[in-house]
């Protein structure tokens, strides 16, 4: 497996107040779902690594 990463930043919602996150995730395991979002709520690996409460989170995207 590679040992890229790709950072991914997080927009949450927490009682009406916004915040973010910058997370790093392996590429190589982004590249193996459509969506982004797929990949933060079913990959293992991933899962594995970070836990994210997708009822709070309102955005993902990359940013590099």
């Amino acid at each position: 497996m590679s040992k890229n990463k790709t950072k991914v930043r997080l927009l949450l919602v927490d009682n009406g107040v916004y915040h973010h996150e910058d997370v790093e995730i392996l590429t190589e395991l982004m590249e193996q779902h459509p969506r982004l979002i797929d990949c933060l709520r079913e990959d293992p690996a991933v899962l594995k690594q970070l836990h994210v409460d997708i009822t709070r989170l309102c955005a993902a995207y990359r940013t590099d």
